[in-house]
C-alpha cells in the first residue's frame, strides 16, 4: 500500500526538466556559445568591419575613383576570367575522379585518392615554384617549348595552370564521400531498364550529386579568387597585364595607397561574403 501512495505522487511535484523531457542548459553549454560568438565577432566580423570602413573613409566618390583605376579593373576582370576557366574543369575533373574511385575498383586506387589530395598538402608557393622549374625558360620544359616561341609562364595561361593545380581537389572532396554513400544501386537499375552511360548520368547521377557539386563548386571559386601564392610566383605580377585582384591589393599597399588598397580588398570582401551565403545556403539543401 506505501508503494501505490508514492507512486501516486503529485504530478506537480515533479521536476519541470523531466515533466517536459527536457534537459536544462548548462554553464559551459552558454559559455561555449558566448564564446564562439564572441571569437567570430572578433576574427571574422571586425576585420570585414575595418575593410569597409578604410574603403568608404574618405567618401564614395573617392571609392569608386580607387575602384575605377585601370589596373584594378584589369585584377578584377582577370580574377573573375580564371575563376570562369578555373572552376568548370575543375567540376567536370572532380566528377570523373569521383565517378572513377567509387564506381570502380583496381590497383592503386588508394593511392589515387592521396594523390588527389597532394594540392592541399603542398604550400601554393611550392607549387608556384615547381611551374616555375617546370615550364620556365631555364626549366625543364622551358627549352622544348621555347623552340616553338611558346610562352607559359609570367602569362594569363600559367595563373590558370597553377590555379587549376591549387583547386583541383575542392570538387572530388566533396563528391567521392557522398558517392560512396549512395552508393551504385540507382545507376544499376537504370542501365537495367536500358539507359545508356549519358542518359544514367543526367538523368539519374548528376541529380543525386548536384548539391554537393555546387558546394565544390563554390568553395573553389573563393580559393580561385583569392589565391595568392602560387599565383604571385608564375604571373610576375605585371601590373595591368598579370595582376590577379589579391596581387593588385599588394601592389597598392606597396604604393602607400591604402585607400585604393581597402577599396580592391573590399571587392575581394564582397566575393568572400557572396561565397559564404551560397556556401550556406548550399549546406541547407544537402540537409533537407
Amino acid at each position: 500500500m506505501q508503494n501505490v501512495t508514492n507512486l501516486a505522487a503529485p504530478v506537480g511535484s515533479l521536476k519541470p526538466s523531466s515533466r517536459h523531457g527536457k534537459k536544462p542548459v548548462r554553464l559551459s553549454q552558454r559559455l561555449l556559445v558566448i564564446s564562439a560568438i564572441l571569437l567570430s565577432i572578433l576574427l571574422i566580423g571586425v576585420p570585414l568591419l575595418v575593410i569597409f570602413t578604410y574603403a568608404f573613409r574618405e567618401g564614395m566618390t573617392v571609392y569608386l575613383t580607387q575602384i575605377s583605376q585601370p589596373a584594378t579593373l584589369h585584377a578584377i576582370w582577370l580574377t573573375v576570367l580564371t575563376a570562369i576557366v578555373v572552376v568548370p574543369i575543375n567540376m567536370v575533373f572532380g566528377i570523373c575522379v569521383a565517378w572513377l574511385v567509387t564506381r570502380f575498383r583496381f590497383p592503386g586506387r588508394g593511392l589515387l585518392i592521396t594523390f588527389i589530395e597532394i594540392p592541399f598538402s603542398v604550400s601554393p608557393i611550392v607549387a608556384g615554384v615547381t611551374y616555375l622549374f617546370l615550364y620556365g625558360s631555364q626549366g625543364l620544359l622551358g627549352p622544348l617549348l621555347e623552340n616553338y616561341d611558346i610562352k607559359i609562364m609570367f602569362t594569363v595561361p600559367a595563373i590558370f595552370l597553377v590555379s587549376l593545380f591549387v583547386t583541383s581537389p575542392f570538387v572530388a572532396r566533396e563528391l567521392i564521400p557522398l558517392m560512396q554513400a549512395q552508393g551504385s544501386e540507382d545507376e544499376e537499375a537504370a542501365i537495367t531498364l536500358g539507359a545508356n552511360g549519358l542518359q544514367t548520368f543526367f538523368y539519374v547521377t548528376l541529380p543525386n550529386i548536384r548539391w554537393a557539386l555546387l558546394y565544390g563548386a563554390v568553395l573553389c571559386n573563393a580559393r580561385v579568387m583569392g589565391e595568392f601564392g602560387a599565383v604571385s610566383v608564375v604571373s610576375g605580377a605585371i601590373r595591368g597585364q598579370t595582376n590577379t585582384l589579391p596581387l593588385q591589393i599588394e601592389l597598392l599597399f606597396n604604393d602607400y595607397n591604402v585607400t585604393g588598397a581597402f577599396a580592391a580588398s573590399s571587392t575581394l570582401a564582397l566575393i568572400a561574403v557572396v561565397t559564404l551565403v551560397l556556401k550556406y545556403l548550399l549546406e541547407r539543401k544537402q540537409l533537407a
